[in-house]
């Protein structure tokens, strides 16, 4: 449904329980479990809902490929999904590591694999670097380090503002930015999932705190074995961030990907998969094409990956050239790619996997 190229299936279902902790001062934070083995503790970005994303066919296909062989672990920080939304808290650092360390207990005498993604990157440097006795391997994926280096200020200022005064309009903009790639319809169901995660306040102040932080000083503390991923035009995180994060921890590995869409499972989320089983020592899962093309679009991309040019596709298909054309512009779009070479590569990498 949210628009992934690739769904990466395992042969069982893995099913998600629910539980909470509760913080020094009695706010609860909700957590989530699923899949089996060693813990991977995925720290999420802005928003989030632990069920709601559940939900979502995409979503949770990616939650999915990293609960097959780990027991992935994650949580709704204050303010956001199940976890209180105590009135007018402000998100902090501070909270973030109580949050953290609560959940973490949970799991008493295990260290962690920990995956950031997106605000989660700077939270999982602080945390890795403060307490690195506690994690295994460190996986960031299109973060940063420098919130100021991310945006300009009048941006900033203008996402922040929209975001606090016009929730609707605000989380339309932003999915705009988030997810390019996906479908109309997947763009909407975005929206409606980032307005139920969080209020328009709450939203806002963790908007202002990706600005914001900056844990630069932290990265060469970081001692656990990295791996820096990051696609190539991703539109609200510049690849700039990732390459000063990779330089700066000693020994991480850097693999940057094709696509334009900050959201892990928009995009080619399958490719995104490989790299981090991959890393944690994990097989590969068999890949099958989503429901993200049609089913004359596979066609499509099928002959593009026999070298046949719009016209030789028309004449295949008995279309119009002007329709092929349309057809391999939205498999490029969906797909988060730039040029038939892209495309025929997933295609061939894709049969061959199945």
């Amino acid at each position: 449904m949210m628009g992934a190229c690739r769904s990466i299936r395992s042969s069982s279902t893995v099913e998600q329980s629910a539980s909470s902790v509760h913080l020094a001062d009695g706010a609860s934070v909700a957590y989530a479990s699923a899949g089996a083995g060693p813990p991977l503790l995925l720290i999420g970005g802005w928003l989030s809902h632990l069920e709601l994303s559940w939900a979502l066919s995409a979503e949770r296909s990616f939650l999915e490929a990293l609960a097959v062989g780990r027991t992935l672990v994650r949580y709704d920080r204050l303010g956001c999904g199940l976890s209180d939304r105590p009135p007018n808290a402000k998100w902090s650092l501070e909270t973030e590591r109580e949050a953290l360390r609560s959940v973490m207990s949970r799991f008493a005498g295990s260290t962690f694999d920990i995956m950031g993604s997106s605000l989660g990157v700077p939270i999982a440097i602080d945390w890795a670097a403060r307490h690195p006795e506690t994690v295994n391997r460190l996986i960031l994926y299109g973060g940063w380090a420098r919130g100021a280096d991310i945006s300009t200020p009048q941006a900033r200022d203008h996402v922040v503002g929209l975001v606090r005064s016009h929730w609707g309009l605000g989380s339309d903009v932003l999915t705009e930015i988030f997810a390019p790639d996906a479908s109309a319809a997947t763009r909407a169901a975005i929206s409606d999932y980032q307005r139920a995660a969080s209020s328009a306040e709450t939203a806002a102040d963790l908007l202002t705190a990706c600005y914001e932080i900056d844990v630069t000083a932290c990265l060469e503390q970081v001692a656990a074995p990295t791996l820096v991923l990051h696609r190539t035009d991703d539109r609200a995180a510049p690849r700039e961030q990732s390459q000063l994060i990779a330089s700066r921890i000693a020994g991480a590995r850097s693999v940057e990907l094709p696509g334009r869409s900050h959201l892990p499972y928009v995009g080619d989320a399958g490719a995104l998969v490989e790299e981090i089983r991959r890393f944690l020592g994990l097989p590969a899962l068999r890949r099958t094409v989503s429901p993200g093309l049609t089913r004359r679009q596979r066609e499509v991309a099928e002959l593009v990956s026999q070298g046949l040019t719009n016209r030789d596709i028309a004449q295949r298909l008995g279309i119009d050239e002007r329709s092929a054309e349309g057809h391999v512009e939205r498999i490029r779009n969906t797909l988060g790619f730039r040029s038939r070479t892209q495309v025929a590569a997933w295609w061939v990498s894709s049969e061959t996997r199945n």
